[in-house]
């Protein structure tokens, strides 16, 4: 089950974020400006919101983002590694 979502991006904090009741899902992510590399190392769903595909929303967010701004992307992120291969 997916269900819509407003996805927040915190450059400053180097994060995605969905509000979700009062906690937040996010995905955090890390770059490299002499390399021009960004690596998606944690995402985090409250319990609450777990099954309702916040995370992948957060991902696919944060992947469309690192492609058009030039990145070479990696992950450390076990949850975002399946979307490099796919």
């Amino acid at each position: 089950m997916t269900i819509s979502v407003e996805i927040q991006h915190h450059p400053q904090e180097n994060r995605f974020v969905i509000q979700w009741e009062k906690a937040q899902a996010e995905l955090l992510y890390s770059l490299d400006p002499n390399s021009n590399k960004i690596n998606f190392y944690r995402t985090y769903v409250p319990e609450s919101a777990r099954g309702k595909g916040l995370a992948k929303q957060l991902v696919k967010a944060g992947l469309s983002w690192a492609s058009r701004q030039g990145y070479q992307v990696e992950a450390s992120c076990s949850y975002v590694l399946p979307f490099l291969k796919g």
